[in-house]
């Protein structure tokens, strides 16, 4: 959530950023309203508490009629304190449940719109010209079947649409491309960490997933556990309700976990294949630091996933997301998009977002400078979605029979294997 002192100070600056998201300007001035219902609710609150005090001390010692005027003044400050206590209470929760609605705000450097209105920052690579060689490539699927790699079909039956195997050679480039990946993140610093897939409602609302993300997540109503969407989610809530030392900070964590995601606002859309599935494994990148460093953080995150995307030998894209497709918790959001040859297009394989104190606030998580303890930033980047970069390799790296060739940097993890093979059917 963001700073009440800012939203006072600057309304018009929280009312642009609402704007540019294409969000509720109007709940700009519903909050303002609140937060001053609930701050002249206090003082109320207080003067009607001094006053009653003071008039505690006054009744020991009056007798007589005046004792029991004041007897009875007692009483009714005793239901006007509880008046004003009340309306204390509900003035706090309707601030709150306004501020959990407001997005962060937006960088002033985010191109405005919705999800075309992207700016492409820098183009890696060059993708391959497959007619120029001779050959029309095949799509990710068609190789994995190929490969023995990947079975959608028995996805389906066992668990539905959006779901699938990964067999023989594709389990083994699923378990390469973590360890490869967590490589990368222990060297660069990160430390390893296994995540809880379930987490309670608190973690999954304060790092804003239960807003405009609500219908992509599942909910078990029995436990009021929710499975992540990603883990982020326990990465930003492992420190929730803490207070961290500033000279300890950065605080850098690399979280490998399941992903769950109904994928609801995706009817019809990369129907074939593991492009969009429900369930996914992924390693991400999550960074806990000062605020006022959290924008050299955001460029550090984005070159980890550079380098990845390099040392897989993928052509790919950096984009500058439109303020209309951040999210709600993200003031800024990098996606590095690969080339997918068969559709013709770059699409998301990493994203990292700055979430500036938006998430700290919500989670309590605090540093601590001296004697001074105030919100710390946070921010996040996946460094490698397993599905989609299989996709990538697959189709990126074919060959007109149908292997594949393993990028350089991919091999140690794969017991040395230059070349996957077709597998005789």
């Amino acid at each position: 959530m963001i700073d009440l002192r800012l939203l006072r100070e600057d309304p018009d600056r929280v009312r642009a950023s609402q704007r540019a998201r294409g969000e509720d300007v109007g709940i700009v001035d519903a909050l303002l309203t609140a937060d001053e219902r609930r701050r002249s609710s206090s003082v109320r609150f207080d003067e009607l508490r001094a006053e009653q005090k003071a008039l505690g001390k006054l009744i020991p010692k009056a007798s007589g009629d005046e004792k029991a005027e004041l007897l009875k003044k007692a009483g009714e400050l005793s239901a006007a304190v509880k008046a004003a206590d009340a309306e204390q209470d509900v003035a706090a929760e309707e601030t709150q449940r306004l501020l959990l609605q407001l997005g962060n705000l937006v960088h002033s450097e985010v191109p405005v719109g919705g999800e075309d209105d992207f700016a492409v920052l820098e183009t890696v690579g060059t993708p391959r010209d497959f007619e120029a060689e001779g050959f029309a490539p095949k799509d990710h699927l068609e190789l994995g079947e190929l490969l023995g790699a990947i079975d959608t079909e028995r996805g389906a039956k066992v668990s539905g649409s959006r779901f699938y195997y990964l067999t023989g050679i594709g389990a083994l480039l699923e378990f390469a491309l973590v360890n490869a990946a967590m490589a990368q993140a222990t060297a660069a610093g990160f430390t390893p960490m296994l995540t809880p897939a379930l987490v309670k409602p608190k973690a999954m609302e304060g790092t804003g997933f239960l807003g405009q993300a609500a219908e992509d997540v599942y909910h078990l109503d029995k436990d009021d556990l929710f499975l992540v969407g990603t883990s982020e989610v326990p990465l930003a809530a492992y420190h929730m309700d803490e207070i961290l030392e500033a000279d300890q900070l950065p605080r850098r964590y690399a979280g490998f976990s399941s992903c769950f995601r109904r994928e609801a606002g995706s009817y019809g859309k990369d129907t074939r294949g593991i492009f969009r599935v429900h369930q996914f494994d992924k390693v991400e990148m999550f960074v806990y630091t000062t605020p006022e460093e959290a924008e050299t953080e955001h460029q550090r995150l984005l070159e980890w996933e550079k380098q990845w995307l390099t040392s897989l030998e993928l052509p790919f894209r950096v984009v500058d997301l439109a303020s209309g497709d951040l999210g709600s918790s993200a003031t800024r959001k990098f996606d590095c998009e690969a080339w997918i040859p068969t559709q013709g297009k770059y699409r998301e394989l990493t994203s990292t977002s700055n979430t500036t104190e938006f998430q700290s606030r919500r989670l309590s998580i605090r540093m601590r400078e001296g004697k001074r303890v105030r919100p710390l930033a946070t921010l996040n980047g996946t460094l490698c979605a397993v599905t989609r970069t299989i996709v990538a390799i697959l189709e990126n790296h074919q060959r007109a029979d149908g292997s594949v060739r393993v990028p350089e940097a991919l091999r140690p993890f794969l017991g040395g294997r230059e070349v996957l093979e077709p597998v005789a059917r």
